[in-house]
């Protein structure tokens, strides 16, 4: 199997994703990444915005599914419940195991399932690898982690050919 880096679409941040379209292209399960995708590393309370969107997902028929690779307890599970969604913490992305869990936990298959994640490394390698539509968003903050700025410098030529393939 070839590994993919590219993501199918990309995004400036999930609220720019339309909660319709992804309903007519058949997606019925989004999974979403936390840090840095929804909101902030370390803020605890979904933005106004991520509320609404949410609420427009739910109108669409998509279920928001948080899949987390957060270490820090507790986390994933108070933010979910904030937005009253399924969530798994500690999901292994890049590996295909979290995503397989919450298709399985969903009754999706990958057919009907997109990931929508900032690090093309875990949420799209991952997404790809289960076989599911990845959405890219730029990063919310880089502040505060050096770490971050070569990360995501190293992902750069992946998100500028993600976003050709996204605009055609």
């Amino acid at each position: 199997m070839a590994i993919s880096l590219l993501a199918d679409h990309v995004y400036s941040s999930v609220t720019d994703i339309d909660p319709q379209t992804l309903a007519d292209a058949g997606i019925r399960l989004l999974l979403a990444d936390l840090d840095n995708t929804l909101v902030p590393y370390g803020v605890l309370e979904p933005e106004p915005s991520v509320r609404e969107w949410n609420q427009g997902l739910r109108t669409a028929g998509v279920t928001l599914f948080l899949l987390s690779n957060s270490r820090k307890p507790g986390r994933p599970e108070t933010f979910a419940q904030k937005l009253d969604i399924p969530w798994i913490g500690h999901a292994g992305k890049p590996k295909a195991g979290g995503f397989v869990r919450a298709m399985e936990r969903m009754g999706c298959t990958p057919e009907e399932t997109a990931i929508v994640g900032d690090q093309i490394f875990t949420d799209i390698l991952g997404g790809n690898n289960a076989g599911v539509t990845t959405l890219l968003v730029e990063p919310i903050r880089l502040a505060g982690n050096p770490g971050r700025y070569v990360r995501y410098a190293v992902e750069w030529p992946f998100r500028a050919l993600a976003r050709q393939r996204s605009r055609r």
